[in-house]
């Protein structure tokens, strides 16, 4: 049964296996890897762990048992950030795919950013993520348009608490 946790320190050899499978990249929305965060080392793990907790987003991520199996993050506020890449992010490990965690932690995700006091949320994927597309309709996202990014075409969709 997977759980939504806090990023934890004592999962940093599952978070590296997860990070691994995803290979080299950044690919891996919902956790929050920085280009200077060093995540190899016991240290640097923990002080990027650290920095999650005190940054402008709830982090969780989605084990079962000893396994990391992917991440989510909920963005607070209204940012250029968050207008171009949504309030929520998130990612499946490639092995733990098609088994309908994305919605399942989104849903979870929903009820953080209700006790927060939003009323609605931004969430944005590329136009050819259908697993994306359908985790984010499933979670009651209304789609908006489909806008040019510098990573390409992206579908927006509000999702009303």
């Amino acid at each position: 049964m997977p759980e939504l946790i806090a990023p934890a320190v004592r999962l940093h050899s599952a978070w590296l296996e997860a990070h691994a499978e995803w290979g080299p990249g950044s690919h891996e929305d919902g956790f929050g890897v920085g280009p200077s965060d060093e995540v190899d080392s016991p240290a640097g793990f923990a002080a990027w762990v650290a920095r999650l907790a005190d940054h402008r987003c709830t982090y969780r991520w989605i084990v079962e048992g000893d396994h990391v199996l992917g991440g989510i993050a909920l963005r607070h506020g209204s940012s250029d950030y968050v207008r171009w890449a949504g309030h929520l992010g998130y990612g499946i490990r490639p092995s733990a795919r098609r088994r309908g965690l994305a919605t399942w932690a989104m849903g979870r995700m929903l009820d953080e950013a209700r006790v927060l006091g939003l009323d609605r949320l931004l969430a944005v994927c590329a136009v050819d993520n259908v697993a994306s597309v359908k985790a984010i309709e499933r979670c009651g996202g209304v789609f908006e348009c489909i806008w040019d990014t510098k990573f390409g075409p992206a579908r927006r969709y509000w999702i009303e608490l």
